[in-house]
């Protein structure tokens, strides 16, 4: 009888001494149960006490919609709506008594300007930068061969090319702070690295990330426990550490040196699209570049806008939090300024944050993108379970680690086709609704046709949120036009 108490004896002795938790020196056995509840919070809200629409960053409506599309299942809803239509924040877009038919639903817009050699027509919903190391080899592999299933692109992340990234899907390369893939010993950007990848054929687009919606400013993370020898091969980094990359690019610091960078890249890749992608913060920094843009008569194809909203594997708590501009402000600046200097024509303007659903995608083409990335919604197509645990390499499903004994349950051969799935599906959804609204075309798709209930008492169209001092934004031939009301 004694077997048991008296180890609880010894813990409970050397608990009330030695202890550096208060509560273990108080309760020296109890205590454990609140350390136990506590790591099993997470799961217990989900399971048991998160409604419907409860749930951050995504509720359980928007992860299921999702996991139906994947699967092909079942996509339907019974007996009305859940959420109050009168709630502030509230969004609905305005039908048509006479629905139009759209016989074509791969969606599709042309990125390369004038100086492009090598112009690509971009799917309007694609993968976003998610990198070998920050996702498991079979989830980057599922995720390419999807992409290459259903013919749309797959951005690498920052963290480089890897074998796992070429399956058949077109790729946007994304080139960070940290050059990986194509830095030198010394961590600077290796032009001839660059060129041998960059003049890959499966390589479509090159993106310069300026920063990150979720930690912008701050430059990406590996935390030590992903960077794998394999990992660390690929990146040209020592294994084993965590990999910080710097905030900002040793290539260039203004915004001058930043469009000669462009010009560079687009030389070095046989003139493939090159673009920028960015979160907005101190909106005199993106007018700065509009004009460096007008004195040297270069342009990026294309501009990525991520959120403050958007994704992370790893970030400080204060930077998800506290940086960035949210996606609809800071797309709707861009369109305006880039109107404002002429620039609109000769560039795509790529988003992402948040962006699962049909709904979603219309409605940042209402503001001005041409296309967008989705990182979560891919993952959750994956088989992602929202359990946050990104940065510690325990993901339950194996999307988001580098152990093998939980990446090995991610079946690529059945998880790419749902990824394929869920981007068929979402473009079926995404005609649906544009039919419904009489819009024939994506340039149809326009600002004064989405709402928002602002207040106890206002509706107000995003036209009227975004474009009050603008005039009305009309697409036009693909571009932007600015036109009085």
């Amino acid at each position: 009888m004694l077997i048991i108490p008296f180890p609880l004896l010894i813990l409970a002795l050397y608990n009330s001494y030695a202890s550096k938790h208060a509560i273990l020196r108080n309760y020296p056995v109890l205590g454990y149960f609140r350390f136990f509840f506590e790591s099993i919070r997470p799961e217990m809200r989900q399971y048991f006490w998160e409604s419907d629409t409860d749930g951050r960053p995504f509720n359980r409506r928007q992860r299921s919609i999702v996991y139906q599309r994947a699967k092909n299942e079942r996509e339907t809803v019974a007996f009305g709506m859940q959420t109050d239509p009168q709630t502030i924040g509230n969004e609905w877009v305005a039908h048509s008594v006479f629905p139009c038919h759209i016989e074509n639903h791969d969606l599709r817009t042309m990125v390369g300007n004038k100086y492009c050699k090598q112009p690509y027509s971009l799917s309007v919903f694609n993968i976003s930068a998610m990198s070998y190391g920050s996702l498991s080899k079979n989830a980057i592999m599922a995720l390419n061969k999807g992409a290459a299933l259903q013919n749309f692109a797959h951005n690498t992340g920052e963290g480089g090319l890897s074998p796992y990234h070429i399956n058949g899907g077109d790729l946007i390369w994304q080139i960070g702070t940290g050059y990986f893939g194509c830095r030198n010993e010394m961590g600077m950007f290796d032009a001839e690295l660059f060129t041998e990848k960059a003049n890959r054929p499966y390589v479509k687009m090159i993106e310069i990330k300026l920063s990150q919606g979720a930690k912008p400013g701050h430059g990406g993370i590996l935390p030590a426990a992903k960077n794998t020898p394999e990992v660390a091969a690929i990146r040209h980094v020592v294994p084993g550490t965590d990999v910080m990359s710097p905030p900002a690019h040793s290539s260039f610091s203004s915004p001058d040196e930043m469009i000669q960078y462009i010009q560079t890249l687009r030389e070095l890749s046989g003139y493939k699209p090159i673009g920028i992608k960015m979160c907005i913060g101190d909106k005199q920094e993106f007018i700065d570049i509009c004009h460096a843009m007008l004195t040297s008569q270069i342009y990026p194809d294309f501009i990525s806008i991520d959120g403050s909203e958007g994704g992370t594997g790893a970030a400080p708590l204060e930077f998800t939090d506290n940086l960035g501009m949210p996606l609809y402000d800071a797309l709707s600046f861009v369109t305006t300024t880039l109107i404002k200097f002429g620039l609109k024509k000769h560039i795509k303007l790529i988003v992402s944050s948040r962006i699962v659903t049909g709904f979603d995608l219309l409605k940042v083409i209402a503001l001005g993108a041409d296309a967008c990335y989705s990182a979560r919604g891919m993952m959750f197509a994956l088989g992602c379970i929202q359990a946050l645990k990104c940065n510690e390499d325990t993901c339950p499903v194996g999307v988001a680690t580098q152990q093998p004994h939980l990446y090995k349950a991610l079946n690529v051969q059945d998880k790419y086709i749902r990824v394929a799935q869920f981007h068929r599906n979402t473009l079926r959804a995404t005609v649906e609704i544009m039919e419904a609204c009489g819009f024939k075309t994506l340039d149809d798709v326009s600002a004064d046709k989405f709402f928002r209930k602002t207040d106890n008492i206002n509706t107000l169209s995003f036209q009227e949120i975004y474009f009050r001092n603008t005039g009305k934004l009309v697409k036009s031939h693909s571009a932007f036009e600015e036109q009085e009301i």
